[in-house]
This record gives structure tokens, C-alpha cells and sequence, in this order.
């Protein structure tokens, strides 16, 4: 992993703002973390760990899971917001397949913007963020959007 999202909002003291980009972080995913995921997630489809499997199913190589690249992409805004449970939302729409191959590493890359600020009936803002996640230069997710739980109440 890298690049350490921002700080909410841009500022220590800010209240979040539309259009701020809260940073960027890269994940890198081999073989070994895909048997790992399988393992630890029940996951155990032969299209992440079997390369002729794979092909034969249609598929351009092994694969990492779904549901790994939608965790390793929602990580960033986790790591901006500082609390994973603060994330009330997240969807998306699969667009491509994240390849790994034999023998090295790929990276999954995301980027998030604030795209929203919205207040809740309970004073809570709630704050959305659309994510651009990409690998080897190709969008494997998209209309990727997170929905933040801000805790500081409008008026604070």
C-alpha cells in the first residue's frame, strides 16, 4: 500500500468538501494472497488459482476475487475516514477483471473524490465519495461510490 489518504476534508479542521480528492492508495495482489483470500473467504473457485481453468472458463488468466477488489478499493476511504464502520454504503459495478499472473504482482490503484455532502435527518453528515479503480491502466470497477457516516453534527 501507499500514499496515505488525506486528512477528511483537506484540512485537520475542515468539514468535508465537494470536489476534494482524499488521496490515493495502491494495493498489490499475487497468487498467494489470491489462495490466501480462498481460504480465508471460502472462495475457492479454480478461476483464481488454476491458470488453464480460467482460460478454458473464458477468462484471460486467474482472476482475483470480486469481493478482494472491491475490499482492497473501499480501503481508502476506510483509511481517510479513519473508521471502517463510519463507510454505511458502498457499491459498484464490476467492469473488468483484475489479471494476476504466474510469476509477480499487479496493482490495484484507487483514487477518491468527494462528489457529495448531504446532511441527515439526525444532524450527521453524510459524505460520498466516488472512487476510480484501476489496474494496469484499466477501470475494473465502476460508478464505485462510498457513503461516510460524519459524525460531527451540522451546527458543531
Amino acid at each position: 500500500m501507499s500514499d496515505k489518504a488525506s486528512s477528511p476534508g483537506g484540512t485537520d479542521d475542515a468539514r468535508p468538501v465537494v470536489g476534494t480528492r482524499i488521496g490515493e492508495l495502491r494495493v498489490s495482489v499475487d497468487r498467494k494472497r489470491l489462495v490466501a483470500y480462498a481460504a480465508a473467504g471460502g472462495d475457492r473457485n479454480r478461476i483464481h488459482w488454476d491458470e488453464a481453468y480460467a482460460i478454458d472458463a473464458g477468462l484471460p488468466g486467474v482472476i482475483a476475487h470480486g469481493m478482494w477488489t472491491m475490499g482492497a478499493a473501499v480501503e481508502l476511504v476506510s483509511q481517510w475516514v479513519g473508521d471502517p464502520c463510519a463507510v454505511i454504503d458502498y457499491r459498484t459495478k464490476f467492469s473488468a477483471p483484475v489479471v494476476v499472473p504466474a510469476r509477480e504482482a499487479v496493482e490495484v490503484c484507487t483514487e477518491g473524490h468527494i462528489s457529495r455532502v448531504d446532511v441527515a435527518a439526525n444532524g450527521e453528515l453524510r459524505v460520498v465519495v466516488d472512487l476510480t479503480v484501476t489496474c494496469a491502466g484499466h477501470k475494473v470497477l465502476t460508478r464505485a461510490q462510498a457513503v461516510v457516516s460524519w459524525k460531527e453534527p451540522v451546527g458543531a
